[in-house]
């Protein structure tokens, strides 16, 4: 089949086949090309689209980088069931087989080092998200009868407010404390924009931590314990992936 290469990960050799239904980016079936005792998943997919040009602005595009984010994806998700993968960024293309080579040849070295280091590991990831208003009190607040009253109330809330989020901060905090010390290794990422990820509450730790593959059980219940600890905190665990965060190759 002709067409570009687009590329998922880099991995060491793996013998259990992938998933034979497995289609990747652009409905192509992804396939091993073996270099240096190395090996990168690819597949075939049209200039038309992947091409230098046409790729930046299908990058604009929020519907086509969805199913192509999507397809990408699921391509790491049925590797990491197999073997320990190096995910590349979201529309790594080459124009052919050689371009891949040259490009395993050009960093061999930093490949294979991070795959020591990432070896039987994988990633979860822990957000907690506070309550976008201070519970509500029991008792309906009486309505202002001056402007003293009106500025004394006013106050009440914005205390409330402030021993809310530093709740919320100091609980992050110390779950953060917590899993780091378990895990092999942990990244703090910026909290995110509740207009993208449509989650309520405020986002007050957006965490992913580095853990062995045979200790994450452990891991997830530790994570577990602590939902419903504090009123008003939502911990949410998702996982687990391959290891974006410490490949140095994060989409």
């Amino acid at each position: 089949m002709t067409g570009l290469r687009y590329v998922y990960a880099v991995c060491r050799p793996f013998g259990t086949p992938l998933q034979s239904q497995l289609t990747g980016v652009a409905g192509d079936p992804p396939r091993a090309l073996n270099h240096h005792g190395l090996v990168a998943v690819v597949s075939h997919v049209p200039e038309r689209d992947f091409a230098e040009e046409p790729l930046r602005a299908h990058l604009e595009d929020l519907d086509w980088l969805t199913e192509t984010a999507r397809a990408h994806q699921g391509v790491i998700d049925a590797l990491t069931t197999v073997t320990t993968p190096l995910p590349l960024r979201l529309g790594t293309v080459f124009r052919d087989d050689s371009g891949v080579r040259t490009m395993i040849e050009a960093r061999e070295e930093d490949f294979r080092r991070t795959l020591e280091r990432l070896e039987g590991r994988v990633e979860w990831g822990v957000k907690v998200y506070a309550e976008s208003e201070p519970q509500e009190s029991p008792r309906p607040a009486q309505k202002a009868t001056s402007g003293r009253d009106y500025l004394r109330q006013r106050r009440m809330q914005t205390r409330s407010h402030e021993e809310m989020w530093q709740k919320a901060e100091s609980f992050a905090s110390r779950l953060h404390e917590r899993l780091s010390a378990f895990a092999e290794d942990s990244r703090l990422h910026p909290p995110q924009n509740p207009t993208l990820s449509k989650a309520t509450g405020r986002n007050v730790l957006n965490a992913a931590y580095l853990v062995p593959r045979a200790h994450s059980e452990e891991f997830v219940e530790m994570v577990d314990r602590t939902k419903g600890e504090v009123p008003g905190m939502r911990v949410e665990l998702t996982g687990p992936w391959a290891a974006y965060s410490f490949a140095g190759e994060a989409t």
